[in-house]
Order: structure tokens, then C-alpha cells, then sequence
């Protein structure tokens, strides 16, 4: 087995084979929401080839968002039943499978079942949930720091690939973009049949950080219901208030930002390709800021982390329709914007974990996600709908930047605790 080789070969160069379960998840997560993120290149070669309107286009995406959010807690769960593995590999193709039949959509109806339905499944399965519980799973140590490597290749892979899609697309067409995504995906998939395993049991390992025969997470841990989750967690005020934030979080950045950013500077003047470039350097920017979150949120209060990376984010929306949509004034939001871009998702996990406990942490935060992307599919919808009945996307922005501070306060209200004192005054009630 190809696995059990390289794990020995890793072994003695002293590198534990979960980092190579790292690097697989990174790239499916980077390419799944690179599939995400495309859309946004689309919307105008959509309008132009078919003459459909905006508010049209903005609902095939508001489902796509919506789906990849109110799937999170399910996938969690068969994660848990099926496996990582062959989760993975079922997502990838359901995903390459809608996208190559969209190549010959015509009609608006077939955007929204190809791009809003089978896409917003296919990425559902590998939502932020997987980061997750590769985290859970194959790391006792460095656990923040994989949420942050993990978590910052789904947000960058919705903006990275978008300057080289507004290029393909303005050269030779939306459909080569999404062939190109294709073809990505079918990679991700062959790496994922090769080097991807479900536990470090099945490779004899102990999870990093773990001493061998020491006991981990089980094969039937976390495997609760999420229907019994969700009826736990509804009945704690954390869970809201954690909910309200995360749709705060997608609110102001999948579901604005990243869908309607390219035709907002269209209509400053400003051409897709430009635009996506900056889309590209906000995911430089928040690799970084990501990756150094989640070292973060191993070291101090995850409820401060929060608030200002809510304060800050709500105030750079606020500023970015006074930059004149100069190349100067954009840089500078790309710059504050893009550092916390999904920052927010290592201390919202740590908090998770903290209030409900490890084993139903992947659960719980599943629920939290489809917060997220509710919050997501709203904001894609009305944008779409400001700019259609208003003809102009402002109104939409400024108020994304006014829920952000109010998100920046509400985090403030969460109790300080352990994730230890949580797993002790849960223990009588069982998963």
C-alpha cells in the first residue's frame, strides 16, 4: 500500500504521516473552494452570454452557499460513519460532476440546479468541517495551528485562482475556466485515493503529539446524530451567540465580498482581471492571517481574537466605498480585509470545543458553519437584489460593516472556561 510506504519512509525522517494528511486535505480544500470562489468571475460573461440579470445569477450562488453551510453538521456525521477518504472522494466528484454538465446549461433554472444544488452539495461535504477533524483526529499537539493551515487554504483557494479564471475568462471564455476547475479537482482526487486515511490507527500510529497505545478518538467518537447535537447545543445561550456571529462572518465575506466584489468594481470602472487580483492578494494576505490566527487562539483569550478581527473587518468594509476604487485605496483594504478574512475560524472552533466538548466539537461546529453560510447565501442574494432594484451595491456593504461591530460586541458576552471543565459537566449527560 502506497500510504503504508510513505508513512514509513516519513518515519524515519522522524515527520509523522498526519502531515502528509495535512498537505492532501490542503489541497482538497484549496481546490473545492477554488470551485466555490469562481462564480464570482462568472457573473458578468453569464450576463453578457445570456442576458440573465444579476438578482438571477445571485440566487444559484445564494443556494450554493446556503447548501455548503446547512451541509456542514451532516457531512461531520458521515465523516464520522463513512469515513474522511471516501467522503472526499464522493465530493470531488459530485462537484467536477456538476460543473462539466454546466457546460451546456442554457437556462437559468439549470444554473441554479447545476451551480446552486450539485455544487452546494459537493463542496458541502468538504466544508470546514474536514479541517476539523483531520485537526481532531491525527493531532493532539500543533492542533490550533492545523485549523489555521487548514482553514486558510479554503479561503485563500476562493481567491487565489480568480485572477488566473478572470484571464481564462476574458480570453477564451467562461467554460475553459471551469474545465481548468476540473481538472484540478480530478488531481485532488487522485492524491486523495493514494495518500488520504481516515485515522492514524489504520496506519498503526498514534495521533502527533500522542504516545503510541495511548488512547485517542475512538472510531465511534463524535458519531452522535446532529439532529441530537443541534438539540443540545439550541439550548445553550454560547451556541447563538456563536451561530449569530459565524453568520455575521459569512455574511461579510462569501456571501459579499467574494460574489459580488469583481461586478462592484466593474462599476467603478475597474476590469475583472484587476479586480480579481486583488480578490488574489486579500487571500495572500489571508494565508497569513489565518495561519498566524490559529497560532493565536493556542496562546491567548479567543474572544478578544474575535473582537477585533470582527471591529477591524466591519470598519475596512465601512472604508471601502471612500477608496475611490484606486489602486492605492484598494491595497490598503486588501491588506486590513484580507488578514482576517476567515481568520475568525480557528478561536470560533477553540470556543466550540471549549463550551460542548471535543468529541462533539466537529458536530457542533457543523451547526455554527450553516450559520455561516445562512449568513452567506443572504448576503449573495442581497447584493444581487440591492444592485438590481437600487443600481448600486453600497447599501449591502455598509450594512455587512455595521453587522461586524456588532459581532465584535456579542463575542464579548461568552464565559471564559476550559475545554477540560467543559468534558467534566458534560460527562453525566453523555454525547
Amino acid at each position: 500500500m502506497i500510504s503504508s510506504a510513505v508513512a514509513a519512509g516519513l518515519a524515519r525522517r522522524n515527520i509523522h504521516y498526519g502531515w502528509m494528511v495535512v498537505a492532501v486535505t490542503f489541497l482538497t480544500m484549496l481546490v473545492t473552494a477554488g470551485a466555490v470562489g469562481a462564480p464570482g468571475v462568472l457573473i458578468l460573461p453569464l450576463q453578457q452570454e445570456f442576458g440573465w440579470k444579476t438578482a438571477e445569477i445571485s440566487t444559484a450562488l445564494a443556494v450554493r452557499l446556503l447548501l455548503f453551510g446547512l451541509m456542514g453538521p451532516f457531512a461531520a456525521a458521515l465523516m464520522n460513519r463513512y469515513g474522511v477518504r471516501r467522503m472526499a472522494l464522493s465530493a470531488l466528484s459530485v462537484i467536477a460532476a456538476g460543473l462539466l454538465l454546466s457546460l451546456a446549461m442554457t437556462q437559468v433554472w439549470q444554473l441554479i440546479l447545476l451551480w446552486g444544488f450539485v455544487v452546494g452539495f459537493g463542496t458541502g461535504l468538504t466544508a470546514l468541517v474536514l479541517g476539523a477533524t483531520v485537526a481532531t483526529r491525527w493531532f493532539s499537539e500543533r492542533r490550533g495551528l492545523v485549523i489555521g493551515l487548514l482553514t486558510a487554504s479554503s479561503a485563500t483557494g476562493q481567491l487565489v485562482f480568480l485572477p488566473l479564471l478572470a484571464n481564462l475568462t476574458e480570453r477564451l471564455g467562461w467554460r475553459p475556466a471551469v474545465a481548468l476547475i476540473c481538472g484540478l479537482l480530478a488531481l485532488a482526487a487522485l492524491l486523495v485515493f493514494a495518500f488520504m486515511r481516515d485515522r492514524p490507527s489504520d496506519l498503526g500510529l498514534a495521533a502527533y503529539g500522542e504516545r503510541q497505545g495511548a488512547s485517542g478518538v475512538s472510531a465511534s467518537a463524535g458519531a452522535t446524530s446532529p439532529i441530537a447535537a443541534l438539540k443540545d447545543a439550541i439550548r445553550t445561550r454560547e451556541f447563538w451567540v456563536l451561530f449569530g456571529t459565524f453568520f455575521i462572518c459569512g455574511a461579510s465575506t462569501n456571501g459579499l465580498i467574494q460574489t459580488h466584489f469583481i461586478p462592484l468594481c466593474a462599476d467603478y470602472g475597474l476590469a475583472a482581471v484587476g479586480a480579481a487580483s486583488v480578490l488574489a492578494m486579500m487571500g495572500v494576505f489571508d494565508f497569513f492571517g489565518t495561519v498566524g490566527s490559529g497560532w493565536l487562539s493556542d496562546r491567548y483569550d479567543n474572544r478578544w481574537l474575535l473582537f477585533w478581527y470582527y471591529g477591524l473587518r466591519g470598519l475596512s468594509l465601512l472604508y471601502l466605498p471612500f477608496t475611490d476604487f484606486s489602486f492605492y485605496g484598494l491595497s490598503l483594504f486588501a491588506v486590513f480585509y484580507g488578514l482576517d478574512w476567515i481568520a475568525t475560524v480557528p478561536p470560533t472552533v477553540k470556543l466550540t470545543a471549549m463550551k460542548f466538548g471535543r468529541e462533539r466539537a466537529n458536530l457542533v461546529f457543523g451547526w455554527v458553519f450553516a450559520g455561516h453560510q445562512l449568513g452567506a447565501a443572504t448576503a449573495a442574494f442581497g447584493g444581487g437584489l440591492s444592485r438590481t432594484t437600487l443600481d448600486t451595491y453600497l447599501p449591502a456593504f455598509f450594512a455587512a460593516g455595521g453587522l461586524c461591530l456588532i459581532a465584535a460586541s456579542l463575542v464579548l458576552t461568552l464565559a471564559t472556561g476550559t475545554e477540560k471543565q467543559v468534558a467534566a459537566a458534560a460527562a453525566p449527560a453523555g454525547g
